[in-house]
Formats: structure tokens, sequence, C-alpha cells
């Protein structure tokens, strides 16, 4: 079982990653604006943390056992580098001046939440299923955007992403996600986890409410225009 110092360095040289990558892409790309440098870290975040939610599984005829349970070290590995990569990308957000309420409590509910179970060494289960389910939407969260940094805007693939990112996003979050949270609150965890595991959905539950007026605007300016007279 790894010591708190090597999670902590963990944590700290994973930080350290982001925001190289970050300044990499910043001098690869140094016409493109500091949003869209952003976004290409946060994509190969959201690809890593898929990936390594995937890898940390025991047993694939229950992803989500046990529950309540001490980490893995692979488990563990996997939650210091998105716990680094939030604390990352909560410093580039206000640097930028993007200092929103949602994405503020996002940020301290994911890294209180992420930090105390790397803390308990517990949890390391329910917190990797959490991973999956955040993040497997990301890529096409960030490729939206990106697409309007290219200047491709109103088109039918920006219609056809927005939709494949809202449905991914109801899926995972609203529909795996009230069952993640269900097993974590009523396991034998730690107050703390509860609390956080409780209010990343509550902001999910948010997010999700905004992503279907989105669907309805996009939708509604595709319609054909009524024709005088019809």
């Amino acid at each position: 079982m790894e010591d708190s110092t090597t999670v902590v360095g963990w944590v700290v040289s994973g930080v350290a990653f982001w925001w190289t990558a970050f300044l990499l892409v910043r001098g690869l790309f140094p016409k493109l604006s500091y949003d869209f440098c952003n976004r290409a870290v946060s994509t190969m975040h959201a690809v890593a943390a898929v990936c390594l939610s995937c890898l940390s599984v025991d047993d694939w005829s229950c992803p989500v056992c046990p529950l309540a349970a001490a980490s893995s070290p692979r488990q563990m590995k996997a939650l210091a580098v998105t716990v680094s990569y939030m604390i990352y990308d909560a410093a580039c957000c206000h640097l930028n001046g993007d200092v929103r309420l949602d994405n503020t409590v996002h940020h301290l509910v994911s890294i209180v939440g992420i930090g105390a179970g790397l803390a308990y060494r517990r949890c390391g289960t329910e917190m990797v299923a959490s991973m999956f389910v955040t993040e497997i939407s990301s890529p096409l969260l960030h490729l939206r955007e990106i697409l309007k940094e290219f200047g491709i805007k109103d088109t039918d693939l920006n219609l056809l992403v927005d939709i494949l990112f809202a449905v991914t996003f109801s899926v995972a979050r609203m529909g795996f996600g009230p069952y993640l949270t269900y097993v974590t609150v009523t396991a034998d965890n730690p107050i703390l986890i509860k609390a956080m595991a409780t209010g990343l959905q509550l902001v999910s539950a948010y997010w999700f409410l905004r992503i279907l007026r989105m669907v309805r605007y996009k939708l509604g300016k595709k319609r054909p225009a009524k024709v005088a007279g019809d």
C-alpha cells in the first residue's frame, strides 16, 4: 500500500504534467485561443480518465464491486491523475477569468471528494466508476467548442455533435449517475464521501437541465420557417 508521501507525489507530478501539456499546446498553436489550449488538455484528460477507469475494474461482471472497500493501487493512481487535473483546470479557468459558480462547485466537489478518497484509501470502486460516468461525455463537450474555434457554426455537424453530447451526458450522468450516487450513499462510506457524491449529482442535474434547453433551442433553429398563408 502506498504511503501518503507517494500519493502526494503523484498528485504534484500530475499537476506539473497537465500544466506542461497546456504550455506545449499553447506553444504549438500560438494563434489559437487560451480556451482552445485548455480544452485540448481537458480532452486528453477525459480520454485518459476513461481508459484508466476501465483498466481499474477487477471484475466486469460487477464493475461497481466491492463497495466501501480499500482502494487498489491502480485505482489510487487513476484518482491521482484526475485530482491533479482538477487542480490544474481550476487554476487554469481562474487565470482565464472563467469563474462561474457551477464550475467552481464542480471543481471543489471533485477535488475534495477525490482527495478524501485518496486520504482514506477507500471507496476506489465508487470513485473510479464516477470518473468514467463524468468523463465519458467530456470529449464531445470540448469538440463542440473546438468546432466553433475553427469557424464551424450552425451546421449539421454542429447539431450532430450537440445531440451526441446531450445523449451521452444524459445516459451517463442521469442514467448511471443516480444509481452510483445511491450505492455510494447507502454503503459504509465516510460522510464526506457521501456528501461529495450527492453534490456532484446535483451539479450534474443542473447541467442536464441546461443541456435540455440547449437542445430545444438548437432543434428549434433547424425547423423550416413557415410560409405565409400555410
